[in-house]
């Protein structure tokens, strides 16, 4: 009888020895939350990018890791809300994908690492002391790439010829060292290519749009440059819009407004950035510190080219700017 309750108990032990484990290895499982606010076309995409870059580090939702996503749909009211969600989550660290988004981060929470994306200037913005060294909760990657505007700008030129006054559309208060860094640049190619500049500043959360686009056809503007920036981007399909309505070809900053009818758009690979925050993820979660991780620029750019839009305008792209793009849509 001896024999057979030690042969039950070994018995019992041989099975519930995974069941152990499992539970064991389930509770050890990290928490990764991510907040978004882009447009769920972008959300999707940033969200595959992510699981793409986990996957790369060994990671597979639901197994080894749990990812908790949230975004506003554009809607940038809803972040404190999202953020406090994440943070009661007891999330180990945070992916933004923004400004607003980091920013409603940092105000949820003043230990969790915050991994961010699709930042502009995060020094202006205050989430970091330097690249090199963050020091402090916040590394991650910006989207600032010098001479990305000039760029811009030269290819519109290579598009339409024949322009000679281009609007540009900014936001002053987005980030003063951004801005000022990206009119340059601008001004530096205008001057080269012999165009002529009409700076249209936004005001506030809520500008008013349709002001600058009547400012625009008034002064004879034969195109529009949106500099990159959150209001920019909540506005975005309000501005593809007003661009259509006054007949203004535009080159944004971002692929987006192509994706809802803008004409071009030369910007940095936003899935790009995603993917490579999930190196951050997987650092920190081995013991890094945000602090000592330096913040990476961008490596991958894309032009995208919507040919509707040119078709609507009535506008040839020459083929040798087709050639270059890396999308058309048709």
């Amino acid at each position: 009888m001896q024999r057979i309750r030690l042969a039950v108990v070994l018995a019992l032990s041989v099975l519930l020895a995974p069941l152990a484990g499992e539970a064991q290895e389930s509770g050890k499982k990290p928490r990764v939350g991510v907040l978004l606010t882009p447009s769920e076309s972008d959300s999707h995409a940033s969200v595959e990018a992510l699981r793409q870059g986990l996957r790369e580090h060994g990671y597979v939702e639901g197994r080894n890791i749990i990812v908790h996503y949230r975004h506003g749909d554009g809607n940038f009211d809803r972040l404190p809300q999202l953020a406090a969600d994440l943070v009661g989550l007891g999330v180990d660290v945070i992916v933004t994908s923004g400004t607003p988004p980091t920013r409603a981060a940092l105000n949820a929470t003043r230990t969790i690492p915050i991994v961010m994306t699709v930042v502009g200037d995060p020094i202006a913005a205050g989430f970091i002391a330097s690249f090199a060294r963050p020091g402090g909760q916040v590394t991650g990657l910006t989207q600032l790439s010098t001479e990305l505007d000039g760029k811009r700008l030269a290819l519109l030129k290579e598009a339409l010829p024949k322009v000679s006054r281009l609007a540009v559309l900014f936001d002053p208060s987005a980030s003063a060292q951004g801005v000022s860094s990206a009119l340059r640049d601008t001004r530096t190619v205008a001057g080269a290519l012999g165009i002529d500049l009409l700076p249209l500043q936004l005001r506030g959360p809520d500008p008013d749009l349709e002001s600058a686009f009547r400012t625009a056809t008034r002064e004879h503007a034969g195109a529009l440059l949106v500099v990159a920036g959150p209001v920019q981007e909540r506005h975005r399909k309000r501005i593809v819009d007003l661009a259509a309505k006054n007949r203004l070809p535009a080159m944004y900053a971002q692929r987006g407004y192509a994706d809802v009818g803008g004409l071009m758009a030369y910007a940095v690979s936003l899935p790009d950035l995603t993917r490579r925050a999930a190196t951050y993820v997987d650092k920190i979660l081995k013991g890094a510190k945000p602090a000592d991780l330096p913040v990476e620029q961008p490596m991958k750019f894309e032009l995208v080219i919507n040919l509707k839009t040119a078709k609507a305008l009535g506008l040839t792209i020459p083929q040798s700017v087709l050639v270059r793009a890396d999308e058309i849509l048709q």
